[in-house]
């Protein structure tokens, strides 16, 4: 089991490094400003997340309907609550930045309907969605 984990998280920080280099000319963290949606997979009995689903092909999915819009893309994967002992809040999150809400509005509004359509082959819970702006 500690491989397997040793192994996804390896994966998955290999596949973010990929994702940066093919989707950021600036490297650093987010810039002050940008927009930040943030997609919360909440825990819940029953409730299941494919996170090699999510990360080797939702992601990149999205990379190719979003283009040079998306700057930058975080996964999380859920390991505990506040103490080792407290159930996970969240199977995973996933972080999408632009550099503003116009950008995310024309990447996703023409693509909604494939995302969401994608949803149910790594998921059975419905996301919860915000949108925020960078503050520092």
């Amino acid at each position: 089991m500690k491989n397997k984990i040793i192994f996804l998280v390896f994966g998955i920080t290999l596949f973010l490094v990929s994702c940066e280099d093919a989707n950021t000319s600036d490297k650093s963290q987010p810039k002050k400003g940008m927009i930040k949606v943030t997609i919360l997979y909440p825990n819940d009995t029953g409730k299941t997340f494919d996170m090699d689903y999510y990360a080797n092909k939702h992601m990149p999915m999205l990379i190719d309907l979003f283009g040079d819009s998306l700057k930058r893309l975080e996964i999380d994967k859920g390991l505990s609550g506040r103490t080792s002992n407290d159930p996970i809040p969240y199977l995973a999150i996933g972080y999408l930045y632009f550099e503003n809400l116009v950008d995310y509005q024309n990447s996703f509004g023409p693509n909604a309907a494939k995302i969401r359509g994608d949803i149910p082959n790594y998921t059975n819970i419905k996301p919860i969605v915000q949108i925020s702006k960078v503050v520092q």
